[in-house]
């Protein structure tokens, strides 16, 4: 089995948790919109990390940062919304250094209308270059 591939199918799973917790968020319960939140970090880590894997195993070494990652990704075709990628990461690091309750509700709006596609978008991109 391939290096990517443990990564992949952790990212897949992380994507069915982030599409559980959207099914069950309420703006109303801290406790699940902080779930919601937890459940988006973890998606955002496995997303670029699993590309890191994908782009070590294709000779790439050296890209360390998200931002690079997303960066070469997008070179690469896998993303094509540059954008929309570091808004997402941008949102990311929000929410593992500051908590406020209107950033909190803004960006769980963004995962449910936004982001939560992006993932699923990638994730197919991912699976059409390296594994079909």
């Amino acid at each position: 089995m391939s290096g990517y591939q443990t990564k992949f199918d952790n990212f897949m799973s992380a994507i069915e948790q982030l599409k559980s917790g959207i099914l069950l968020f309420s703006n109303e319960n801290d406790l699940l919109r902080d779930g919601l939140i937890q459940r988006f970090e973890f998606t955002f880590e496995l997303a670029w990390k699993t590309l890191k894997v994908c782009f070590e195993d294709e000779g790439l070494i050296g890209i360390n940062s998200p931002k690079a990652v997303l960066k070469e990704a997008f070179s690469a075709g896998l993303i094509d919304n540059d954008n929309l990628w570091l808004e997402i990461l941008n949102d990311r690091n929000s929410t593992s250094h500051i908590y406020n309750e209107s950033l909190a509700i803004e960006i769980c709006n963004k995962i449910i209308n936004k982001y939560s596609d992006e993932f699923e978008k990638l994730a197919s991109q991912i699976k059409r270059r390296y594994f079909e």
